[in-house]
């Protein structure tokens, strides 16, 4: 079955009590229980619920996976997979990563004996010389958020496949419909659900997808046992937005394109981040591994001013001044101020996220608007 098939129909049924097309939300709690143990699959929606099922099978479905589990946010998805270390272990991150994750892992799970390196890993060099004993997990995120840095996830994995060692990624920025860093020999995928998969800014879901058997249970047994489920009513919101996945990426593709090309010559514009142009220093393995580039297109200004990125945001009409991404409507985020804010000033400025960047979202309007939505703020 085809990706554009999958998203409708992968590991899919009608509902077997009613015949009914979509899944239904079950709103229960628990079920009706025969004798004591006996049930028909269900006794308590923390453990499972036949609406989230539905769901984590469409997820496992399109990563080419054999687990899938919904999280009730993207960060608890990253809460379960770190619960599955111990006080001492090791986990070399990259760098250039999504501002919560980073707080996750400094301000809460450091605090219980984990440690953290951050490394470029565009150099995979720079993971070697991290690797220990105690190493356990590599979090590669690709593309980053906010710099749109491409990490070769194939390499990291041979890397690293006879030490032990786990490799997660975190695939957001992608979408399953752009990569699957399980055929690349990842062992854990995650999603924050609200973006790209949910598509239209109206539920906060968090996905997680495996392959190993072994895994899926601790997985599961952190998803059951530390209680961060997904909800019924959120769980179908997610599962018919990726009915339409693929459609929707095919535009967040084509926009992305024409923005950043747009952008690309615009005299007011510094750097430009997006994978997607050639002159990208990683762009050669975004085209060996993504069957795209996406809608995320980040830039600061050539004066190196924020107030003019302050002037930018604020005179925008059509692209909003938001937070999140990956929704249908075009969003524009400050990520010095906003989703990278609880990162500390230095470690931000060492990364290269100066107060005058921009990281849009592009959505799927006409793309001919956002062109000259930005040309007018631009000017």
């Amino acid at each position: 079955m085809k990706f554009n098939t999958k998203t409708i129909h992968g590991k899919q049924q009608h509902d077997p009590s009613t015949g009914a097309v979509m899944t239904p939300i079950y709103q229960t709690s628990t079920f009706a229980q025969s004798s004591p143990g006996v049930h028909k699959g269900y006794e308590y929606s923390r453990a499972a619920n036949p609406t989230r099922t539905a769901l984590e099978n469409a997820l496992a479905a399109i990563e080419n996976g054999t687990h899938g589990f919904a999280f009730g946010s993207g960060l608890a998805a990253t809460d379960g997979i770190l619960k599955l270390l111990k006080a001492g272990d090791e986990v070399i991150a990259m760098d250039d990563l999504y501002g919560g994750s980073f707080r996750m892992f400094t301000r809460i799970y450091q605090n219980f004996g984990l440690k953290f390196s951050f490394v470029d890993m565009t150099r995979p060099e720079n993971i070697l010389a991290k690797i220990t004993p105690q190493t356990k997990l590599i979090w590669v995120e690709t593309p980053t958020n906010p710099l749109m840095k491409i990490v070769d996830i194939k390499l990291v994995c041979d890397l690293v496949k006879d030490k032990g060692i786990m490799v997660a990624v975190d695939n957001t920025f992608a979408s399953p419909y752009l990569q699957n860093p399980l055929d690349l020999g990842a062992d854990i995928v995650m999603h924050s659900a609200t973006k790209y998969l949910g598509g239209h800014s109206d539920v906060v879901a968090g996905a997680v997808v495996v392959k190993d058997e072994s895994l899926a249970e601790k997985i599961h047994f952190s998803l059951f046992a530390g209680g961060g489920i997904l909800g019924p009513q959120d769980a179908y919101l997610i599962l018919r937005g990726i009915k339409t996945l693929h459609v929707r990426m095919q535009r967040h593709c084509e926009n992305g394109m024409k923005v950043a090309e747009f952008l690309k010559t615009h005299p007011k514009i510094g750097q430009l981040f997006f994978p997607g142009l050639i002159e990208h220093p990683n762009h050669e393995i975004a085209k060996k591994q993504m069957k795209g580039f996406g809608g995320m297109v980040s830039f600061n200004f050539k004066s190196g001013k924020k107030e003019d990125a302050f002037r930018f945001f604020e005179r925008l009409k059509i692209f909003t001044l938001a937070e999140s991404l990956g929704g249908v409507e075009s969003l524009a985020n400050h990520p010095a101020s906003m989703t990278h804010a609880s990162i500390p000033i230095e470690i931000r400025t060492e990364q290269g996220i100066s107060d005058d960047l921009v990281r849009l979202s592009v959505g799927i309007e006409d793309a001919d608007d956002l062109l000259a939505d930005l040309e007018q703020s631009l000017d």
